[in-house]
């Protein structure tokens, strides 16, 4: 017989159904990578849907600044890109569209 305590934590880590809707080709792609990773394609959403919240969550971070250096970072942030590092980078073929 389970004690109190014992039936809230299994109450608590019981699961419940997540319903998405989704592309057939993004839905191609999950299932692409949860086989390289040899998991399901629930186990691997649920990976990857847990570690984007919990990076979502720890990149909440506050930066106090006076006005002068706010307005040199919002300065920096809309200088173009002319780095050629950057345009190899971003006309390179992506893995996820073969």
């Amino acid at each position: 017989m389970m004690d109190e305590a014992s039936t809230s934590q299994t109450t608590k880590r019981a699961s419940r159904a997540i319903n998405l809707r989704i592309r057939e080709d993004l839905r191609s792609l999950i299932d692409r990578a949860a086989r390289a990773q040899g998991k399901t394609r629930s186990d691997f959403m649920i990976d990857a849907a847990r570690r984007a919240a919990e990076d979502a969550l720890l990149n909440q971070t506050l930066v106090l600044v006076d006005a002068e250096t706010y307005a040199h970072f919002l300065e920096v942030l809309d200088k173009p890109t002319t780095n050629e590092g950057y345009r190899r980078l971003m006309a390179a073929s992506k893995p996820w569209k073969t």
